[in-house]
């Protein structure tokens, strides 16, 4: 109490002394006189305040306050008002506050806030808060400008102060008193003064009025303020932050919102560091649904996440040079920091704005090179996916697959993503694992293994909560049973343990848990699952737990008596043996590389153990030499595991299945026995033989007799063991001699103790045991003459070349016997040769199944109705609609007149046929390797032969003949169509067989993809040469024959055998070259390499040609094969070849016109067999249905082609007789009318989908383009609808009824609205084709009439969808009209129902003129009306009533506004 007395006793002291008359002191001076007497600052201030209720005080202490600061305010401004001395009391009263505050430590006590003080006298801080002296004084409007003035001319004093002792910084609490201001007097003014001391304040004073400047200014300020802000954002970048902020908290236009917007997008680039995640937060918040996607294009090209990341290397070397190596993590973590806070303001963007999230996906779909794809596409999609805002995780998923598939975002990316930015992609693990499931489980062959890579990645990058749960959905795809799935699912585990050894060893309980379902499994998934575990067991990092799980699993499969079982146990034991073989030598790294006797001892007792297992059956035996020969191939066993496998093989075999010849073969057969194909002539006498007709009649024996008799018997040779058995053999000598097969090269020559082969001509009069013994022994033959020649096809030497190529002509000549052998012996199951699938797999072939079955009604038709089908490889996918199953069952009868001439080129073609089909029946022969291709390089081979005196040599001369070329090439393609052809049907349907389908290809699936395409590559040279053989051979041919194809020097044998070469020619090559790796940046140089081998055949390669270069090189090359082919077939894969070759580079349209002119060209040639018969069939029909597809998919303008093609071509035929064609195009005639009418629908339909719909916007040019486009469409139409009245079969009608519904949705959805907005520019142009459409939709109409009557199921299920767009039509024309203020152009009447004759269908004529009458009336007699009917179907009741009849007379007068 004393010291507030003497406080205010001083400050009363000479009150007369005015403020005003004191000069102004300098900070110092005043720092000097800090300890002024209280009495000389008394004045107009000091009294009008402490009259008003404030107490001023010192030391330290807060200023008082005893009243409301309004209250305040209220008497402050009246005593100013109401002084005598007013105005000039204003400037008095300022003039106080200003020597006042120029004490700093009373200025401070000025902006601080005050104290209130409680009527006693007593001050308390327990009640409200209270505003500061200076700040309450700001609130009088007669003193707010000065007192302003007087505050920002204080600013420049403190500005180089800092922080003071208690952290308060003097210019930031003056800005703060600015702040939320009831009313400011003079806004303009004092956004001026900030502005103009922005331009002299240092940074942070600068960043404090930056970010107050919402706060201050009133919202009129807002734009202008805004526009300086701009363009000093342009000037300092260190503004960047808190300009951002205030900028995003003031009013702005949206035109100065997109300026501002667009100068921060001009600066990104220089932001720093720090500061990026403000900058992009501020963008994304600004858009709005119209620029979204063009912002946000333009932010992703900008934002370069890599920059924000230095490489730990360079980061090292930095941090060295600056002797800051602990820095390093700290370095790291904050450049992650920056990338965590930069997608955490793109995540709250995408999550808040549906426009965001969408501009986004569209901007990374609208990019179109994978160079152009960055991380933060990546980071971004995961952003969409985990949020889920607005649904964005469908489309995220949606996006991320279309680039994957179409090669945009690559394994580079995705690596470099994880690399850089694992702390970040930490947070959307969950994301990433349910993508990486997503994209496993797809179909599409290219998108699978990108989900393989995400599961990779994410195994290295994370911590082991993330491993665990990716081994987890890892083993869940194994377990899924779809092959795709789980082979790629078992090549990451397999990777991963490659890669990860230790890692993955914490993880085997997972991974043990699918030997629990491996009953879905096939066996090639069967090896990797044990080649996983026993790497797992037996590697590094052994686990003896798992070791003794695997042993008892073995040992329980092996035991088994089901053969599925111990085939497991057979195929887990041997890839054991070869872990413990291999891991064992890697680890130790020794020169020896000798295992230790522990190891040995177990690897041998497991070796024992599988094959006393499987000494009881055949195939089980046949299998376990398989797997070891496989495993010997696959693997490098040690030394003493070879050893162990190799001992007794030798020896076994020649005792099992080699004998000595003799004059006489001991034994009674079947039939009688004989030596044959014997290539060692001058050993005959002294040679070996194979027994093989001994071992076959000695197995079949053991087979019949009793199971007490079979245990007496010391051991069962079977034949089934021969071509396996010899198979280890060949592959134990290979390993040791490195190659050389010269100890077993005598199996190569040597004969074969058989029958007489002149038995299959006298198949009819033996009985069902012998046609079936000599069958079996056939199969046998061919099995043992394929392994052999898989052993000996890579031997160099020219006679051992020879003797393999006539091996192959063995073969060749064998299985024609099979053909005529198999068809006297239906229902025969041959003896199997691929071990590794189950026998119920097996499918025989339907030519197999007994004749006598065919009195059994039901089944004999549907395998009548199966063998129809199989004419089209398309008819198996499940999803086909009726009316195309109908038509391809009606395709090979369209025209009723034709069925008998049919039926006798089917007896003749079964004539010519010399027995069954070989093709179902490949299951049944062993498997060829790839390296038996190697022989298509053997084009002329010469052998040496001397005479007895050795004096002179005999050149002969042995070509590859026809017959082993098809037989090579069709095994290729086989090959190539397994392994490159990557297509959703190997995807396989639920509860259909799965096995068999990869039955034969067991040696293949142990190659990659990349290694079969290499070797195509590598064989194209030789490929090439077999091609110009043929074309040189139909050429000669023609020359010949002057240019007849059946002329009398043909040979019919021939000519098949090089027709079958040629096509399969250019199916291999067109196979090889549609391998979608080729897309892959990696295979780049081997495209080019494969398309340098066609550029080469006609261009010498002076220089390295680019791409683009090679693929026009390639494309001339392969049409110059156009002029000999021979059959439509092989025009057609010649057609796809050269389509295939162009997509491979530069720009597929610019061979669209030499493609459109090649299909033109084979349409518009007579086919001829060799016999002199025109091509007919099914097979034919889908040939031209493809090729005249391809003619008019490539043609400059679809719509003349169709009406050239409906208008001259079908014109011709329709008065012809049944086997004359078309003049113009020769592949027409009525037998091909229905593949021909049938295309045109299809393509006008999908011609008149690329128009684009007319909008409001076009241009009167546009506008009549499209006008004449549809114009044309709608004549082609007219005219193809037209034709069901001369061509009216069921499978014509049934495609005029699908695809004119087509037409007629396409017309509604894309034509009307271009009638709406040219209806007043063009009434004539649209009056027509209203009138040529009406033409159409009535025959349209008589069509559904027809199918009525008929009652035709096919028919009729297309009538209500037509009914419904007929019905649509017309009320689309009437709000046409409308809109033109022309409605009272159109009425509607009746039309009664015809069939397709014009004939009116009498039930309901009665029905018919009853309602034509009550119509009649809104007719206008005066205006030509057009006819449009719709009728409505009442099926439910039964009842023949025609409902009113839609009739649209739309018409088009010249009075219409």
């Amino acid at each position: 109490m004393m010291r507030k007395k003497r406080r205010s006793s001083a400050a009363n002291e000479d009150p007369k002394v005015p403020l005003a008359t004191k000069p102004k002191k300098s900070r110092a001076t005043v720092r000097q006189t800090k300890d002024v007497p209280q009495e000389t600052v008394e004045g107009v201030f000091g009294s009008f305040l402490r009259e008003a209720g404030v107490t001023l005080k010192q030391d330290g202490a807060p200023n008082e306050i005893s009243v409301d600061q309004v209250i305040l305010q209220k008497r402050i401004q009246q005593k100013l008002q109401k002084s005598p001395r007013h105005p000039g009391i204003i400037q008095e009263f300022i003039s106080g506050l200003e020597s006042y505050i120029e004490d700093p430590e009373r200025f401070r006590n000025c902006l601080l806030p005050c104290a209130p003080r409680l009527p006693d006298g007593e001050s308390s801080c327990v009640s409200s808060f209270q505003e500061s002296v200076l700040r309450m004084l700001l609130g009088i409007e007669l003193l707010q400008t000065l007192i302003i003035n007087t505050l920002l001319e204080k600013i420049p004093e403190f500005m180089l102060d800092g922080t003071g002792d208690l952290g308060l910084s003097i210019p930031r609490v003056i800005i703060n008193q600015l702040k939320w201001l009831d009313r400011v007097a003079d806004s303009k003014q004092l956004a001026a003064k900030l502005m103009e001391l922005l331009s002299v304040a240092p940074v942070d004073v600068q960043c404090d009025i930056i970010t107050s400047l919402p706060e201050i200014l009133e919202d009129s300020q807002h734009n202008d303020i805004a526009r300086e802000l701009n363009v000093l954002l342009k000037e300092n970048t260190q503004l960047t932050v808190p300009i951002l902020d205030a900028l995003s908290s003031l009013s702005l236009s949206s035109s100065l919102l997109t300026e501002v917007r667009e100068s921060v997008m001009a600066t990104l680039s220089a932001v720093r560091l720090q500061d990026l995640p403000v900058v992009v937060k501020f963008i994304l918040h600004s858009l709005s649904s119209s620029d979204a996607f063009e912002v946000v294009a333009n932010l992703r090209k900008k934002l370069e996440l890599d920059e924000c990341v230095l490489p730990p290397g360079l980061q090292a070397s930095q941090n060295k040079l600056k002797g800051k190596a602990a820095s390093d993590s700290s370095n790291t973590d904050g450049s992650q920091d920056v990338v965590t806070l930069l997608v955490d303001a793109i995540k709250s963007a995408v999550r808040f704005q549906k426009s965001t999230s969408e501009a986004w996906i569209k901007a990374i779909e609208s990019v179109e090179e994978a160079e152009d794809h960055k991380v933060i596409d990546l980071l971004v999609l995961f952003i969409l996916h985990s949020t889920n805002a607005n649904q964005s995780r469908k489309g995220a998923e949606r996006v991320l697959k279309v680039k994957v598939r179409t090669g945009l975002i690559l394994e580079g990316l995705l690596q470099k993503t994880f690399k850089n930015n694992a702390t970040v992609l930490r947070a959307y693990f969950p994301s990433i694992l349910a993508l990486a499931q997503s994209l496993l489980r797809s179909p599409d062959p290219c998108v699978g293994p990108f989900g393989g890579l995400m599961y990779r990645h994410s195994f290295s990058a994370f911590d082991s909560y993330c491993q665990q749960e990716v081994v987890g959905s890892l083993v869940t795809h194994v377990c899924s049973g779809v092959a795709g799935e789980v082979d790629m699912a078992l090549e990451l585990l397999c990777g991963l343990v490659t890669e990860k050894p230790s890692e993955m060893a914490s993880y085997v309980v997972f991974v043990k848990g699918i030997l629990d379902y491996m009953d879905n499994l096939t066996p090639q998934q069967i090896r990797r699952l044990f080649h996983l575990l026993s790497r797992l067991a037996f590697g590094e990092q052994q686990g003896s737990h798992i070791q003794d799980d695997m042993h008892i699993v073995i040992r329980k499969q092996l035991s088994s008596t089901v053969p599925k079982y111990k085939r497991i146990g057979i195929i887990g034991a041997v890839m054991i043996v070869g872990s413990m073989g291999t891991l064992r030598q890697k680890e130790k790294g020794t020169q020896k590389g000798a295992l230790s006797p522990e190891t040995v001892r177990q690897v041998s007792a497991l070796l024992d153990l599988v094959h006393s297992s499987s000494e009881s059956s055949p195939e089980a035996s046949a299998l376990y030499y398989d797997e070891l020969a496989n495993l010997i191939l696959t693997c490098d066993l040690d030394r003493q595991v070879q050893e162990r496998i190799a001992l007794s093989v030798l020896d076994s075999f020649q005792d099992d299945f080699v004998v000595d010849l003799g004059p006489e073969i001991p034994g009674s057969f079947t039939f009688p026995a004989k030596v044959m194909y014997n290539l060692d002539e001058e050993d005959s006498q002294g040679g070996i033989a194979i027994n093989l007709l001994p071992v076959l009649t000695r197995d079949i024996q053991m087979k019949a007799e009793q199971p007490s008799q079979k245990r007496t018997e010391k051991k069962r040779v079977s034949p089934l063991c021969l071509s396996p058995f010899f198979r280890l053999l060949r592959l134990c000598e290979e390993k040791q001699h490195q190659g050389d097969l010269e100890e077993i090269d005598a199996l190569l020559g040597c004969p074969l103790i058989l029958m007489d082969m002149d038995v299959v001509d006298k198949m009819e009069s033996l009985s069902k045991s012998e046609r079936e013994f000599a069958c079996a022994l056939l199969f046998h033959t061919v099995n043992w003459f394929r392994e052999v020649v898989n052993a000996f096809c890579r031997q160099k030497e020219t006679e051992m070349k020879m003797k393999v190529i006539t091996r192959l002509q063995n073969i060749t000549y064998l299985q024609t016997l099979l053909e005529k052998a198999l068809t006297g012996v239906p229902g025969f199951v041959p003896p199997v040769a691929n071990f590794d699938g189950d026998s119920s797999d097996i499918v025989l072939p339907n030519s197999a199944l007994p004749a006598s079955k065919a009195k059994k009604g039901k089944r004999a038709l549907q395998n009548g109705r199966g063998r129809k089908r199989k004419a089209s490889p398309k008819d198996a996918s499940g999803s086909s609609s009726q009316l195309e199953e109908e038509m391809e069952v009606e395709d090979s009868h369209q025209l009723e007149q034709s069925e008998k001439g049919n039926e006798k080129e089917n007896e003749k073609e079964k004539e010519n046929k010399h027995g069954v089909n070989m093709g179902p029946y490949r299951q049944f022969f062993r498997e060829l390797d790839m390296e038996v291709l190697s022989v298509l390089q053997c084009g002329l081979l010469s052998r040496s032969v001397l005479d007895s005196e050795l004096h002179t040599k005999v050149q002969e001369d042995v070509l590859l003949g026809p017959a082993e070329l098809v037989f090579l090439l069709d095994d290729m393609l086989r090959k190539l169509e397994f392994s490159l052809t990557a297509t959703p049907a190997k995807r396989v349907p639920f509860l259909k067989g799965r096995v068999h389908k990869s039955i034969g290809f067991s040696h293949l699936q142990q190659r990659s993809t990349k290694e079969v395409a290499a070797f195509c590559v590598q064989l194209l040279p030789a490929l090439c040469s077999h091609l110009e053989n043929c074309h040189n051979f139909f050429q000669t041919l023609l020359s010949e024959n002057n240019g007849v194809v059946d002329g009398p020097a043909t040979d019919v044998e021939e000519h098949q055998l090089m027709s079958s070469a040629y096509q399969l020619l250019l199916q291999v090559l067109n196979t090889s070259f549609s391998w979608s790796g080729f897309s892959h940046p990696g295979q780049r140089s081997l495209l080019k390499k494969a398309l340098g081998v066609l550029a080469g055949r006609i261009k010498e390669r002076s220089a390295e040609l680019n791409l683009e270069q090679l693929v026009k090189h390639s494309f001339e090359y392969l049409l110059n094969f156009r002029d000999t082919i021979p059959n439509l077939s092989t025009a057609l894969c010649l057609s796809q070849l050269l389509s295939t070759v162009s997509e491979k580079g530069g720009s597929p349209a610019s061979f669209r016109l030499q493609l459109a002119s090649l299909a033109q060209s084979f349409l518009s040639q007579a086919w001829v067999t060799p016999s002199g018969e025109k091509e007919r069939g099914n097979k034919f029909n889908e040939a031209l249905h493809a090729v005249l597809s391809t003619y008019l998919e490539h043609v400059e303008d679809v719509m003349n082609a169709i009406e050239e093609i409906s208008g001259e071509g079908i014109s011709e035929i329709i008065n012809a007789s049944k086997d004359e064609s078309s003049a113009t195009w020769p592949t027409l005639s009525r037998q091909t009318f229905l593949v021909f009418y049938k295309v045109l629908m299809a393509e006008l339909d999908k011609a008149v989908r690329k128009i684009p719909p007319g909008k409001i916007s076009d241009t009167p040019q546009v506008q009549s383009e499209k006008l004449l486009t549809w114009n044309l469409a709608v004549r082609d139409f007219h005219v193809l609808v037209n034709l069901v009245k001369v061509f009216d079969s069921r499978p014509v009608l049934n495609v005029c009824l699908k695809y004119g519904r087509l037409f007629l949705e396409s017309f509604l959805k894309l034509g009307m609205p271009l009638l709406d907005y040219s209806f007043k520019r063009h009434k004539e142009d649209i009056q027509s084709l209203l009138k040529t459409f009406q033409l159409s939709t009535r025959q349209l109409h008589h069509l559904c009439g027809h199918s009525k009557i008929h009652q035709d199921t096919s028919l009729t299920n297309h009538v209500p969808a037509l009914k419904k767009s007929l019905e649509l039509f017309i009320y689309r024309v009437k709000a046409m009209l409308t809109l033109n203020n022309c409605q009272e152009a159109f009425w509607m009447g009746n039309l009664k129902n015809r069939n397709l004759k014009g004939e009116e269908i009498l039930s309901q004529s009665a029905h018919g003129s009853d309602d034509d009458g009550d119509e009649e009336e809104e007719c206008q007699p005066a205006i030509p009306a057009q006819d449009q009917t719709e009728d409505e179907d009442s099926d439910a009741e039964g009842n023949d009533r025609v409902t009113e009849e839609a009739d649209g007379a739309q018409d088009l007068s010249d009075d219409s506004d």
